[in-house]
């Protein structure tokens, strides 16, 4: 089966449950990769498997989807047992199991050394379908006689080569030896060895052997850099990251559609020419983003893996994985957009901290090592602008400056300082309109210093967003979408906080204003 076969499957041409279908779309797996395309369909038909692939392949959902499909709902007995050789893969197969099972009701429990045996014990007693633990506290449970796997249907090794090597073999084979032998047995390893192969040979019946060669990287010049984020902090984060690294064209990638759109309608609620791009448009829509895009007319795609796929887009300077994607694989396809033609490129990771130990994996498959850098402060970004200016200053200097200019400032020199008349030049250019007066008088509107708050007639029920207003009032004002602060949206209308000359314009630009397809009416709000 070639890998263009293997793209055209998805999960469901497989024949899955509307309920796991829906799981696997909310985690964000909008196609099988390799490893699941090839074995879901030969495990959901019962025969026994020998899966070879690295970790980081996306192999946890290549059982975990058929332990959910096959297992007997009704039943409380415990029928699938996966065997994992760390209590942090045992934590990580339990969540992600979990996750796919959410809406098929599935029980699952971890049993690991560490934990008490009072909690694994209530765990147990109140129902579990499927167990996930290490041959150590599994075997306990056995001989405590706490655990009873008389019912179990499948039993799955992953990591087998793993457990070969901390000296578990002997548990697996007792812990094998006590579930019933007309189960389905699944063996998943990156390696082969000939203990392992002994070990399928004499407990797993006729075994397929599926072997998937994981990519290499082969993008040298790129980049690759990662952030330790936390999940709130993503947006901002986000966001100064854009601001220091001043990327000029620059894919985004998150795992699932209602991802893109938020962060998109984010991006562009913070002045980012930002535009999204999922299986929901149609093609002439795929077409106008990519052209504008392709164009310059933004400087920001937000895009699924699947969206993604096939696009030819030149100069990509950088490509930042808001999310990391499911497997290896899909980190190679996302990270090869950019450092194309000879050029370099930059691809950044944003990383949770659970997501740790899918990174290591990530770089051991790949032999990389990520660079880890500390998240910009909004500090670190302020410098970064003021030395933007520094350069601008100096460009300016060098193309030559106006003699009317330099007349003020011979001028001004008989009685300041030139430093200080430089300084208070650039804090003028720097602060213009912040200050300076208006022609309208707004009073007191509730709004932080230095701003106007602003009340416009629309809300929830006509379906504005964010993104909405910031481009109704930048496109219709002829104001920059960066200046526009605080957006509160209610059912039937909103706030807009913009500083004051911003405001005077959106007010005398008001009938050139439109959201949505409406024309607004906006005025001075009353104090909070």
């Amino acid at each position: 089966m070639n890998q263009e076969q293997l793209t055209e499957t998805g999960f469901k041409d497989m024949g899955l449950s509307p309920a796991v279908v829906k799981s696997l779309e909310e985690m964000g797996f909008e196609e099988p990769s390799p490893i699941q395309t090839r074995t879901i369909p030969l495990i959901l038909q019962g025969g026994d498997l020998i899966g070879q692939a690295q970790t980081g392949t996306g192999k946890t959902a290549a059982f975990g989807v058929p332990i959910v499909e096959m297992l007997d709902h009704r039943s409380k007995r415990v029928q699938a047992l996966v065997l994992a050789p760390t209590r942090e893969l045992a934590i990580q197969v339990s969540e992600e199991i979990t996750k796919i099972g959410r809406h098929s009701g599935v029980k699952v429990v971890p049993i690991y050394g560490g934990q008490s045996y009072d909690r694994q014990l209530r765990a147990l007693e109140h129902g579990s379908q499927v167990v996930i633990g290490t041959p150590g506290r599994v075997m306990d449970h056995i001989r405590r006689g706490t655990l009873h796997l008389d019912h179990v249907k499948l039993l799955v090794l992953d990591e087998a080569d793993e457990m070969l090597d901390m000296g578990f073999i002997e548990d697996v084979e007792f812990i094998l030896q006590n579930v019933p032998e007309d189960r389905q047995t699944l063996l998943f390893s990156a390696t082969v060895p000939d203990p392992i192969a002994k070990l399928a040979r004499r407990y797993l019946k006729n075994p397929q052997h599926i072997a998937i060669s994981p990519e290499r990287l082969t993008v040298p010049l790129t980049d690759q850099v990662y952030y330790e984020v936390r999940e709130h902090e993503k947006l901002d984060g986000l966001s100064r990251i854009l601001d220091m690294e001043g990327a000029e064209r620059t894919i985004i990638f998150c795992r699932t559609k209602k991802r893109v759109d938020e962060l998109t309608e984010g991006l562009q609620a913070r002045g980012y020419s930002a535009e999204a791009i999922h299986g929901d448009l149609n093609q002439v829509q795929r077409n106008r983003v990519l052209k504008r895009f392709k164009d310059g007319g933004s400087e920001i795609l937000v895009a699924t893996d699947v969206a993604a796929r096939g696009l030819d887009i030149e100069h990509v300077t950088h490509v930042i994985n808001y999310d990391l994607p499911q497997d290896t694989e899909s980190y190679v396809h996302r990270i090869g957009r950019t450092g194309r033609a000879g050029r370099s490129g930059t691809a950044i990771s944003l990383v949770l901290p659970k997501e740790f130990r899918q990174l290591r994996q990530m770089e051991r498959l790949l032999r990389v090592k990520l660079k880890r850098r500390p998240l910009p402060t909004p500090e670190d970004v302020a410098e970064k602008q003021r030395e933007g200016l520094k350069n601008r200053l100096a460009e300016e200097i060098e193309r030559g400056v106006l003699p009317a200019y330099q007349d003020m400032v011979m001028e001004l020199a008989q009685s300041y300082d030139s430093i200080d008349i430089a300084a208070a030049a650039i804090r003028l250019m720097v602060d213009k309109g912040r200050e300076s007066a208006t022609d309208a008088e707004f009073g007191e509107t509730g709004a932080e210093p230095g701003m106007v708050r602003l009340f416009l007639n629309l809300g929830r029920v006509d379906r504005v967003t964010p993104a909405d207003i910031v481009r109704g009032l930048a496109e219709g004002a002829g104001i920059s979408g960066s200046v526009i602060g605080l957006i509160d949206i209610y059912d039937r209308f909103t706030f807009v906080e913009t500083p004051k000359d911003a405001a005077a314009k959106v007010l005398q630009n008001m009938n050139s204003i439109v959201i949505r397809g409406k024309n607004v009416n906006m005025e001075p709000a009353r104090p909070r």
